[in-house]
C-alpha cells in the first residue's frame, strides 16, 4: 500500500498531473470517475494568492468527490510561498504540492518552477519552511535538473526528504528540454532505488499507454506514475492502465457513444463551474482529443470548436449520440 502521510492510495497509484488550463474541477471529476487515485489543482501563483487575485483564488476550489487532492503552489520567494501555503491549507485540501518543475520562461525567469533548480540550497530552504508552516503532507513535483550538466535529482530528492516532504514526483526531462525529446526514466529509477529514500517516488513523462505504465513499474520500481498529456480528452487511460497492470489484458476502447457522453458531461461541468461563456470557450481545447482516432470525425470537431451557442452544442452532441451518421469524411 502506497501512502502519503496517512493518505492511502493503493498498490500502484495513478496521479493526474497538474496542468495549467486543463486539470480544473470539471476535468478532475471525470478523471476521478475513470480511475485517477490522486489529483492536483492547476498550479497557483503564490503572488496571486497573496494579492487575492480572482483567477488564483478560484483555483483553490476543491470538492469532496475529488479527494484525495492536492493544491499545487509555485513561487520564487520563501515568505510569499509560506503565506501561499497557509492560504492553501485553509482551503482544506488533503496535501500541498510545490511546483519545482514548470519550464515556462515567464515562470523560470523569476526563479520559480524549474527556475529554482539553479539554486538548490534555496529550493531546500523553501521546502523546509513550507513543511513547517502546515500540518498537511507536503509533496514536490520537479525535473531531473536544469540541463544535462545539472541533473542532481538523486541528491535533491534525498535533501527534500530530509526536510520533511512525504512524496516526490519526477518528470524525466530537464528544464532545457521543455517537453521535447524522450523522457529519461533512468534517474527516476535511481531515486526510487536509493536505499536512503523512504517516501513514495512517482514517475512522470511519456506515459501514454497501459504497456508503458507497466514497463515503467517493472523496470524502475516506481511507486506509481503521474499522467499528464495522455489524459487530455481521454480520462479512460487511468482505468485502462489499472486493468492492464493487474491482468495483462486490455479493456475495450471507449466507443463513440462513450466519448460523446463523457464530452457532454465535461461541457456541462465546465459551464457549471466557470459560467456559460468561459465554459464554452475553454472546452474547445478538449474536443480534438475526445474524438482523436475516430474515423471521419474532423467535421464534427470543427463544428464543436467554433460553436458559441450552448443550445446548439448540446443539440450537436445529442445528434451525434443518437445518430453518428452526420460525421462525414472531409
Amino acid at each position: 500500500m502506497v501512502k502519503i502521510g496517512n493518505i492511502e492510495l493503493g498498490d500502484f497509484p495513478l496521479l493526474l498531473a497538474p496542468m495549467e488550463d486543463v486539470s480544473d474541477p470539471p476535468f478532475r471529476a471525470l478523471c476521478k470517475e475513470f480511475g485517477a487515485d490522486l489529483m492536483f489543482t492547476e498550479f497557483i501563483s503564490s503572488e496571486g494568492l497573496i494579492r487575492d487575485a480572482a483567477k488564483s483564488i478560484k483555483k483553490l476550489d476543491v470538492f469532496e468527490q475529488e479527494r484525495p487532492i492536492g493544491i499545487q503552489i509555485f513561487g520564487a520567494e520563501i515568505n510569499p510561498m509560506i503565506k501561499a501555503a497557509e492560504i492553501a491549507d485553509a482551503a482544506k485540501p488533503d496535501l500541498i504540492d510545490i511546483n519545482y518543475g514548470c519550464p515556462v520562461k515567464k515562470v523560470t525567469c523569476k526563479g520559480a518552477g524549474a527556475g529554482i533548480l539553479l539554486d538548490i540550497p534555496k529550493m531546500v530552504e523553501m521546502t523546509a519552511a513550507i513543511v513547517k508552516c502546515t500540518n498537511l503532507p507536503v509533496t514536490v513535483k520537479t525535473r531531473l535538473g536544469w540541463d544535462e550538466k545539472t541533473k542532481y535529482v538523486v541528491e535533491v530528492a534525498e535533501r527534500l526528504q530530509d526536510v520533511g516532504i512525504k512524496a516526490i514526483s519526477i518528470h524525466g526531462r530537464t528544464r532545457k528540454q521543455m517537453y521535447k525529446g524522450e523522457a529519461d526514466w533512468t534517474l527516476i529509477g535511481q531515486v526510487k532505488n536509493n536505499p536512503r529514500m523512504k517516501i513514495p517516488v512517482f514517475g512522470n513523462g511519456d506515459v501514454s499507454s497501459p504497456e508503458i505504465a507497466k514497463e515503467k513499474k517493472e523496470r524502475y520500481g516506481v511507486d506509481g506514475v503521474m499522467i499528464g498529456r495522455a489524459s487530455i480528452g481521454y480520462p479512460w487511460i487511468f482505468n485502462e492502465i489499472k486493468h492492464y497492470v493487474k491482468t495483462g489484458q486490455h479493456l475495450p476502447m471507449p466507443t463513440l457513444k462513450d466519448r460523446i457522453i463523457a464530452c457532454r458531461s465535461h461541457l456541462e461541468r465546465s459551464i457549471d463551474w466557470k459560467g456559460e461563456r468561459l465554459g464554452i470557450l475553454e472546452m474547445r481545447r478538449h474536443y480534438k482529443n475526445y474524438f482523436k482516432g475516430i474515423p471521419n470525425s474532423k467535421e464534427m470537431r470543427l463544428e464543436l470548436q467554433t460553436e458559441d451557442s450552448l443550445e446548439r452544442l448540446q443539440s450537436l452532441l445529442d445528434i451525434y449520440l443518437t445518430n453518428p451518421s452526420p460525421i462525414k469524411s472531409v
